[in-house]
């Protein structure tokens, strides 16, 4: 199958106090591997799909046979935005971004509080499941923070852009830790943001990647 679960590169365990084991073992094991099964099956019967990166694959959904145009928006907009998600947290996390990032931080919201700030208002303030990110222009034109319904990738055309940090909306990603406080969340989950990888993530886009998350087909 052209896209595998990637594994963790820490245990389930290792979030804890402010992720549990139980929440980030179903969330990985059971949720971010069910959009890998249903995006593998939707594009079997499509072998001229399958080689395509993920950012690839999304960025050219408009051109994805119809038939399984809105599985591969949903479930594969599911993949990325888990693959980025275990990418931006880490046992004990950061204190604070550094380099360009913390100087791109500053200049387009005025400090690093002012940018959490933004970011947590606008998680707790959209409705429903979906998912908060701060993106950036692959342009040098700044940062910003946006909201995406559902499994909405950021990629998605027009328009679309890559991706620094994302926060999981979904009830699945604190309600046995937080219950219905989505919000004690948002604030909790600052403690484990791996801020040194997503400063590498904007380090590569502002050297003329695009922020691939991972391999070929992956």
């Amino acid at each position: 199958m052209p896209y595998d679960l990637p594994s963790l590169p820490y245990g389930y365990d290792a979030l804890e106090p402010v992720i549990e084991r139980e929440t980030m073992e179903l969330h990985h094991s059971k949720h971010h591997r069910a959009y890998v099964d249903a995006l593998n099956r939707a594009l079997e019967p499509y072998p001229a799909w399958q080689g395509l990166t993920i950012e690839q694959l999304l960025s050219r959904i408009e051109e994805v046979p119809v038939e399984i145009r809105a599985a591969v928006r949903n479930q594969g907009g599911g993949h990325a935005n888990h693959q980025l998600f275990w990418k931006v947290v880490r046992p004990g996390g950061d204190a604070a971004p550094s380099g360009a990032l913390a100087a791109e931080t500053d200049r387009a919201f005025g400090s690093f509080e002012a940018m959490k700030g933004r970011f947590d208002e606008a998680g707790a303030w959209h409705f429903g499941s979906g998912w908060v990110f701060l993106v950036t222009d692959p342009r040098g034109r700044g940062l910003d923070v946006v909201t995406t319904p559902d499994q909405d990738s950021v990629l998605l055309p027009p328009g679309g852009r890559p991706a620094l940090l994302a926060n999981d909306l979904w009830e699945h990603a604190y309600y046995l830790d937080h219950r219905n406080r989505r919000a004690d969340y948002l604030r909790e989950w600052w403690r484990v943001v791996n801020w040194g990888y997503v400063g590498e993530r904007l380090d590569a886009i502002r050297a003329g990647g695009t922020g691939r998350l991972a391999g070929p087909a992956r």
